[in-house]
C-alpha cells in the first residue's frame, strides 16, 4: 500500500468502540497518519490511556465517554467533538456485543444490550454524523462511513441467532444508507470481518460457545485488530469517487 503519514491530514475522524480491539487499533493508525480522532466508548480510562499513546506518537486524540445505547449521550459526544475539532468527514461505527447463547435460554436482557449496541446504537452515531458528512461531501472532501458488521451477516451458527440477526440487519442497513447518501457523494462502507482477535469473546458467558471459539481460533487462526484497522484505512484513502462498498475479510483458513 503506497501512502505518506499524513494521507489523512486534515480528516477528523469519530471510531465507537475505541476502547480496545479494532476500534483503538484503527484509532491509532488513523491518528498515525494525520486525522484527528475523536474516541468513543464507555470506559473512560482506556480512552484515556489510548488518548495518551497517541499524542505521545505526534498524533491527536479526544477521549469522550459515550455510551451509545444513551441517545442523550450520543448527542452531547457529537457537541463535544464538534466544540473540539469541528465537523466530523469519516464515522466508523466499531462499538458492539456479542453475547452467544440459544434462544430457548430466553436471555431478553442480553438479546437488548445487543440490539440496542449492534444496531441502534450505530443507528444513533449515523443520525449525529449524517449531517457532517454530507457537508463535507458538499465541499468536496472525502466523506465516509464505515459499519463493522460481521460475517455472521450471512452464516448460521448455533447459540448466535440474535447476534447474526443484528449484524443482518446492520449489513441491510448499510446497503439502504448508501442508497440516500451515495447520490450526494458520501461513502458508505460495510465491513464484514470473520474470526478476530478482540475482547467480544471476554463476554460470553456460554461454556459452549467459548470452547467453540477457541477451537475455532485454535484451527483457522484469526485476524488482528491491526488488520481490521489498515483495511479501513484502505478503504477511506481512496480517491473520492471510490467506494469499496462491501468487504468481507476472512482469515485465509476460514475462507
Amino acid at each position: 500500500m503506497n501512502h505518506t503519514d499524513t494521507d489523512f491530514a486534515g480528516r477528523t475522524a469519530i471510531i465507537t468502540g475505541a476502547a480496545s480491539g479494532m476500534g483503538a487499533a484503527t484509532a491509532r493508525l488513523l491518528a498515525a497518519r494525520g486525522a484527528r480522532v475523536a474516541l468513543w466508548a464507555r470506559r473512560a480510562d482506556r480512552l484515556e490511556e489510548l488518548a495518551g499513546k497517541i499524542a505521545a506518537e505526534g498524533g491527536q486524540a479526544l477521549a469522550v465517554q459515550v455510551d451509545v445505547t444513551d441517545e442523550a449521550a450520543v448527542a452531547a459526544g457529537a457537541a463535544r467533538v464538534r466544540d473540539v475539532f469541528g465537523p466530523v468527514d469519516l464515522v466508523v461505527n466499531a462499538a458492539g456485543v456479542m453475547l452467544p447463547n440459544p434462544v430457548e435460554a430466553g436471555r431478553a436482557d442480553e438479546w437488548t444490550r445487543m440490539v440496542d449496541t449492534n444496531l441502534t446504537g450505530a443507528l444513533r452515531v449515523v443520525g449525529a454524523f449524517t449531517p457532517d458528512l454530507l457537508a463535507a461531501a458538499a465541499d468536496g472532501r472525502r466523506a465516509d462511513l464505515v459499519n463493522i458488521s460481521s460475517i455472521g451477516a450471512h452464516l448460521t451458527f448455533p447459540n448466535y441467532a440474535v447476534y447474526s440477526a443484528t449484524k443482518a440487519a446492520l449489513t441491510h442497513l448499510s446497503a439502504s444508507l448508501r442508497a440516500e447518501l451515495g447520490p450526494r457523494d458520501v461513502r458508505v462502507t460495510n465491513l464484514e470481518p470473520g474470526l478476530t482477535e478482540s475482547e467480544l469473546a471476554g463476554h460470553v458467558d456460554n461454556a459452549e460457545a467459548t470452547s467453540q471459539l477457541d477451537g475455532m481460533f485454535a484451527t483457522l487462526g484469526g485476524l488482528s485488530s491491526e488488520d481490521i484497522a489498515d483495511l479501513i484505512a484502505y478503504i477511506t484513502s481512496r480517491p473520492a469517487h471510490v467506494n469499496l462498498r462491501q468487504v468481507i475479510v476472512l482469515p485465509t483458513r476460514q475462507a
